[in-house]
């Protein structure tokens, strides 16, 4: 594996021949909108941080209930038994995994296919935050960032000795979850490595879930800067319910139809990262290595398919930025190129697809900090992007083709007022058609145009004291107007359905996120997100889109003491929202709304945590996907209770 030979090979030559010393980047560390480790102070304008207390304390098993219990995010029931839920940020409903952008340690997570971003095989133990940036974002982060993007950032060892941690879990449904990470510091080079094996049989019938991960991080400090590499592995073992009618979902929501179908998942990732400080100036470079292979099996029904999907994914990001000052104000000059290089190969009964993808792109930001008693910044960006898609299978018509696509976007944010920061964005994103939606569309003959988004947003942050961030309430209202939106359109293709672009679509709306500390020990904090998705023009003019709720509350209380108990309760309501195929808005039925609860409490005695959770605790029965008018429903897990204990050293 050619990145992680580079890798070692960096790590040795820096460890063994710079002179160790104490550079100048912060020890304390944020991914910011510029993709540079800063301070928090520079962190995105209008931006949701979770840290790595919030996630303890929370007591989730994996990055992405985190970002649905914590960030707030809504989240659908995942259809292969794992925990990675389709996660949507602004109301994409099926393609919400295809308008937002991931990226762990400044790695793009995202596939250029039909899938989720696998967050589950992330060490929950190793992150040490995930930064939530809503809204248009691909002037730095490229296509399919119009909802927003989500960044993760793992922890560096500290140093002082071996540190680590045991966790073992056992709860209803079989659950069991074991995990075990150990860190190390030695002069200059610093090492960490994470194991963890996690399985349960879940709520329903041939439900099975089982994954093993494993990962190492290793990195060198040296004059200027510092560099290193992340290793990765997952192995998954899944069991595939199927879905169910309304009427099945009634008298059974456990049942299953398909119980002979079944899947895995493996994937491996290996990156390398450098950064050094010349002058002024920073540079940095990240290269990665991915590859997944899939494989299906559905023999459930005489129409039985078995499918393999070997695909590889390589990228390279150099970039710079400069720091200087501008008669007294502090200016932001970053400026970078992302190199991608994606194949699938594909062996089935339906597809014998060779499908590759490689884009090319330059971007430019400028930030300046003016007036730095009201803490005034202004933003400006510009990305240019060529996509080359290559498509041969025996099925469909070849497609052999290029794109070109531009972004930008313009922010401002400025404090009017001791206790009041305001905060403008506007730009434009794109997405480009990936290989599963390419591979069938309606008619076949014409190519998927790409996407565009016209990006909106304007918001505000209210602080009770000023300078004090323990009481705050941000609001935001937003708008993205989308042209030739590519969508999956159940009703084309003689009822088949098929992937196409849309008439002008639209999103917009609001949010509100609130945090407190309302006594000793005690915080509250709360996410609300309105959203309103039609259609603007066309036939279906004024129609609602799809697999979008109106309105999703969470809401989570947290009681530390300080006397080695605490307890968080959180709670999220769902609202109620149009079945997938509802295209023409004329099914007499619509998914019915949902609020569930969870909790936990833990005592901490020495390097001992004992704690017990309870996830869905009402044990509402409910679902948040259905692909069919009162069918093609997955239903969402029951009442979970689970017990855990932690040992820290």
């Amino acid at each position: 594996m050619k990145p992680l030979a580079l890798a070692c090979a960096i790590v040795l030559s820096l460890s063994t021949g710079a002179a160790c010393a104490q550079d100048d980047i912060p020890s304390t560390v944020v991914v910011t909108g510029a993709r540079f480790p800063s301070v928090e102070s520079l962190r995105p304008i209008g931006a949701t941080v979770i840290t790595q207390d919030d996630i303890r304390r929370a007591g989730v098993n994996d990055v992405n209930s985190a970002i649905r219990k914590v960030g707030g995010v809504f989240g659908r029931q995942s259809l292969d038994s794992s925990p990675d839920f389709a996660l949507d940020l602004r109301g994409f409903g099926t393609n919400s995994a295809q308008n937002m952008v991931i990226m762990v340690d400044g790695v793009r997570l995202n596939e250029n296919e039909l899938s989720n971003a696998v967050l589950s095989t992330i060490p929950i133990d190793t992150v040490e935050r995930i930064e939530i940036t809503r809204g248009g974002g691909s002037v730095l982060y490229g296509e399919g960032a119009t909802g927003g993007v989500i960044t993760i950032t793992t922890r560096r060892a500290q140093a002082g000795g071996p540190h680590g941690s045991v966790f073992a879990e056992g709860g209803s449904f079989r659950e069991h979850d074991v995990r075990a990470s150990l860190e190390q510091t030695a002069g200059p080079v610093s090492a960490d490595i994470a194991v963890a094996r996690q399985g349960s049989n879940n709520y329903r019938h041939n439900n099975d879930f089982d994954q093993t991960t494993a990962s190492l991080n290793l990195q060198t400090r040296f004059t200027g800067g510092r560099a290193g590499i992340h290793v990765e592995s997952a192995r998954q073992e899944s069991r595939f319910p199927g879905s169910l009618t309304l009427a099945e979902f009634d008298a059974d929501p456990r049942q299953t139809h398909t119980s002979k179908d079944f899947g895995s998942l493996d994937t491996d990732r290996a990156s390398v990262f450098a950064e050094y400080r010349l002058g002024p100036v920073d540079l940095a470079l990240d290269l990665s290595h991915r590859e997944r292979n899939v494989r299906s099996n559905y023999l459930s029904t005489s129409f039985t398919s078995v499918g393999a999907y070997d695909s590889r994914q390589d990228q390279v990001s150099p970039r710079a930025r400069w720091l200087s000052d501008v008669g007294g104000m502090l200016n932001e000059l970053v400026g970078g190129i992302d190199a991608t290089r994606w194949k699938r190969k594909t062996t089935a009964s339906y597809s014998s697809a060779d499908a590759s993808q490689s884009g090319r792109a330059v971007y430019v930001r400028d930030e300046l900090r003016f007036d730095p008693a009201h803490e005034g910044r202004v933003a400006i960006g510009a990305r240019h992007e060529t996509f080359d898609k290559d498509y041969v299978d025996a099925f469909v018509a070849p497609e052999d083709r290029s794109q070109s696509m531009n972004a930008w976007e313009a922010q401002a944010s400025y404090r009017v007022h001791p206790q009041v920061d305001v905060y403008a964005k506007a730009g434009q994103s794109y997405r480009v058609a990936n290989a599963d939606e390419n591979s069938y569309r309606f008619p076949a003959t014409d190519i998927l145009k790409a996407q565009t988004s016209h990006d909106l947003e304007i918001g505000t942050t209210l602080r009770h004291i000023p300078g004090d961030d323990s009481r705050t309430l941000t609001a935001r209202v937003f708008r993205h107007r989308l042209n030739n939106e590519i969508f999956y359109d159940p009703t084309l293709n003689g009822g088949w359905g098929a992937n196409t672009n849309l008439d002008p679509t639209e999103r917009k709306g609001f949010e509100l996120d609130a945090d407190a500390v309302i006594a000793a020990g005690w915080r509250a904090s709360a996410h609300a997100q309105h959203v309103i998705a039609h259609f603007t023009a066309g036939p279906n003019t004024g129609r609602e889109l799809v697999l979008v709720p109106k309105n999703v509350v969470t809401a989570r209380l947290a009681w530390v003491p300080g006397n080695g108990q605490s307890a968080d309760v959180g709670a999220q309501w769902v609202d109620s929202q149009r079945y997938g195929s509802d295209f023409s808005n004329g099914c007499s039925a619509r998914i019915p709304s949902y609020t569930t609860f969870d909790a936990r409490y833990a005592v901490k005695v020495g390097q001992w945590e004992v704690a017990a959770t309870g996830l869905n605790l009402a044990d509402r029965h409910y679902f948040s996907n259905a692909f069919g008018c009162q069918s093609g429903i997955y239903p969402s897990d029951g009442r979970q209770l689970k017990l855990s204990a932690r040992y820290d050293f």
